[in-house]
C-alpha cells in the first residue's frame, strides 16, 4: 500500500517586475483583466510582486504597495494588496492562498498595522476564508485632478500586527486605489 503525502505548497518567488506582459501570461488577453473597468477609477501600480511559476510560466500573482490613509482623525499607512491573479485553468488549487500568504508575510515586515484590499463582491468568500475582514464603511479614494471617489468595490482589511484592530471613523485612502 502506498501512502499519499499531502503535496507541498507551490514555491512563491519575488518578481522583479509585473507588467501587462506578465498579467497576460497569467490571465490571457483582455482589456479588463480584473473586471473593474466599470468603476471608472484610475489605479495605482504595486511596488512589490510575488508570483508562482509552473513549467516556466507565471500562473499566479499578488502585488503590494504601501499607501497613506486616514481613519477618523488618525493618519496612518496600510499595505495595499492588489493585482491578485491566478490562471483560469488552475483556480481552486490553493494558489491564491500560497501567493497571498507569502505577500502578507513580507507585508508584516514593512511596518504598517493593516493590510487593505478592494474586491468584487463574488470574491468576498475567498478573501474571508483567507482571514480578511470586511470593512463596512465607505472608503474615499483619490483620483487624478485632485478629485475623490467613493470606492464602489468591497473593502477588506487584515491585521499585520498582533492585536491590531481597525479604528472607527471615516476612511480616506490618500492615494489612488491599488
Amino acid at each position: 500500500m502506498t501512502a499519499h503525502l499531502p503535496s507541498a505548497p507551490p514555491a512563491v518567488v519575488r518578481l522583479t517586475r509585473f507588467t501587462k506582459t506578465e498579467l497576460t501570461e497569467i490571465l490571457g488577453e483582455g482589456e479588463d483583466a480584473f473586471g473593474v473597468a466599470w468603476t471608472g477609477l484610475t489605479w495605482r501600480a504595486k511596488q512589490e510582486h510575488f508570483g508562482i511559476e509552473r513549467d516556466g510560466r507565471l500562473v499566479a500573482h499578488t502585488g503590494l504597495v504601501t499607501v497613506p490613509l486616514s481613519i477618523g482623525s488618525i493618519e496612518t499607512r496600510a499595505v495595499g494588496v492588489g493585482g491578485v491573479a491566478v490562471a483560469p485553468g488552475l483556480r481552486g488549487q490553493g494558489l491564491v492562498r500560497s501567493v497571498m500568504t507569502a505577500a502578507l508575510e513580507h507585508a508584516r515586515t514593512i511596518g504598517p498595522r493593516y493590510g487593505l484590499l478592494f474586491c468584487r463582491t463574488p470574491l468576498l468568500p475567498l478573501y474571508e476564508r483567507l482571514g480578511w475582514r470586511r470593512l463596512d464603511a465607505d472608503v474615499e479614494v483619490e483620483q487624478p485632478g485632485d478629485t475623490t471617489a467613493v470606492m464602489p468595490l468591497e473593502t477588506l482589511w487584515t491585521p499585520l500586527r498582533e492585536g491590531a484592530e481597525w479604528p472607527p471613523g471615516p476612511v480616506r485612502l490618500r492615494s489612488l486605489p491599488m
